[in-house]
């Protein structure tokens, strides 16, 4: 059993003992810190719940929505929803946060609650250390009878976060529907069985082969959309007629994308062909984070706009796109954020604005892949004993490379020409994480074992 505080919420495995895993007694803690710090720093009472459909999800929503009305607190429940969904009904109610009951690609035994502000935007490493220690001191008062919160439901709150996608200007229906896309979709019997469908359908997709879209939360495989989990609809499609599969991850904020031969888009390229097609419109900036591949500056800098790398992590990228003004960013894992509608990552954008891009370029899932540069990531880890000061590896690594181009915003990230390697450190365990990049793979596991051995010898040195 696991029970895992964060700055950005709390996430953890059904079942246990209090303190040692996302219990009921846990739920309700944390809910109720969370609601007294939306009190106390906002002074408004209303609070945005959605979640997931993993089996956990109607418990955990019964307690937290009880818990924020104990406090006094109106909820607005959205019931099986999105997280970009939730982000987009937080402003869009004047609320004064939300949370998201979800553990995004863990397995079904997880779930979480993910904290946002009254942005509708995840909370800040400061915010959430203020909320983990009024959840410590049990620092909440609750409301007397006459005081208790309000209940409502929301069940339009979907439908209008696909409506205000339609109505980007960027995103063509029209030239979606001429295409008459033939589209198989797995949304491993999450909330993505819902929302996918629909707006398929808003943007006029009528052939749609639907795997896994019964939201009943018992998902058929491994719910991280990565290659060796998508097996079944790249089999679908292989034997079949279709012009691409989409798969998103159980709370639908990670988009992956399958070509119509079956074989991977990849999932660092769904943000690489949405910034194509966004910049083709706008010329701008664009941000990733610094373990992102390097095809989005290519295209970024080609387009006559500027990229930016930010810190691992969806808020460390969101302060960096308001920083530096980027018209589109995200992360490497499929994470699309399009701050024209919201600054979160958001598969239902991401969707509309890549059918839209391969609409009009009228070329197919593999041409549209080929066309960008090709480079390929080894993410590998090296396990430390505990006495082991990993920080001080990494500073006697960054003094190995020092006429290496280098950024320390996260661990070391040293760039040799178009390839790179960035070392993290786990913050629970003695382990750094090594992603390496190049043109191939070969010289990609060359790098990433190079660095390797250099740490071994750092290691050894000081022993």
């Amino acid at each position: 059993m696991a029970l895992i505080k964060s700055i950005s919420g709390i996430r953890g495995t059904i079942g246990g003992q209090a303190g040692e895993a996302l219990t009921p007694v846990d739920v309700v803690k944390f809910a109720a810190a969370f609601g007294t710090w939306v009190l106390q720093t906002t002074g408004n009472n209303t609070i945005i719940v959605g979640r997931d459909a993993r089996l956990s999800g109607d418990m955990v929503n019964k307690l937290v929505c009880a818990t924020l009305q104990g406090l006094g607190i109106n909820v607005v429940d959205l019931g099986l929803s999105t997280t970009p969904t939730v982000e987009m009904a937080v402003p869009d109610y004047k609320a004064g946060g939300g949370i998201i009951l979800t553990a995004s690609h863990n397995p079904k035994q997880w779930n979480a609650l993910k904290l946002l502000n009254q942005k509708g935007e995840f909370i800040s490493d400061a915010e959430g250390k203020l909320v983990l220690e009024l959840a410590d001191k049990e620092a909440f008062e609750f409301a007397q009878v006459n005081d208790l919160g309000r209940y409502q439901r929301d069940d339009e709150a979907l439908q209008k976060h696909i409506d205000t996608i339609l109505a980007l200007p960027i995103v063509d229906v029209n030239a979606i529907k001429e295409k008459d896309f033939s589209v198989a979709i797995d949304c491993v019997n999450s909330s993505g069985g819902i929302a996918i469908p629909m707006l398929l359908e808003a943007l006029g997709v009528h052939k749609v082969e639907k795997l896994f879209c019964e939201p009943d939360g018992n998902f058929p495989h491994n719910p991280e959309p990565l290659p060796e989990n998508l097996r079944e609809i790249a089999r679908v499609i292989e034997k079949g007629k279709f012009d691409l599969g989409i798969v998103v991850d159980p709370d639908v904020d990670r988009l992956a994308l399958i070509n119509e031969d079956g074989s991977m888009f990849g999932e660092e390229y769904t943000l690489v062909a949405v910034a194509d097609y966004v910049l083709k419109n706008q010329v701008g900036n664009t941000v990733s984070n610094l373990s992102s591949t390097r095809a989005l500056r290519d295209v970024t800098e080609k387009a006559g706009g500027n990229y930016f790398a930010a810190a691992v992590g969806e808020v460390n990228v969101v302060n960096m796109m308001k920083a530096e003004n980027a018209i589109i960013g995200g992360e490497g894992n499929g994470g699309i954020i399009y701050p024209e509608l919201h600054y979160g990552r958001d598969a239902l954008v991401g969707i509309a604005l890549f059918l839209t891009h391969l609409a009009k370029s009228g070329m197919s899932m593999t041409r549209l892949r080929a066309s960008y540069p090709n480079y390929y990531i080894s993410k590998n880890k090296i396990e430390l004993t505990p006495e082991v000061d990993v920080d001080q590896v990494l500073v006697q690594m960054q003094e190995r490379y020092a006429k290496q181009p280098i950024n320390t915003i996260d661990g070391v990230k040293i760039e040799f020409d178009k390839e790179w390697v960035h070392l993290r450190k786990s913050n629970t365990e003695p382990i750094i994480r090594i992603y390496a990049e190049s043109e191939s793979n070969a010289t990609a596991e060359h790098l990433a074992n190079k660095i390797i051995a250099d740490i071994k010898e750092i290691i050894s040195t000081k022993a």
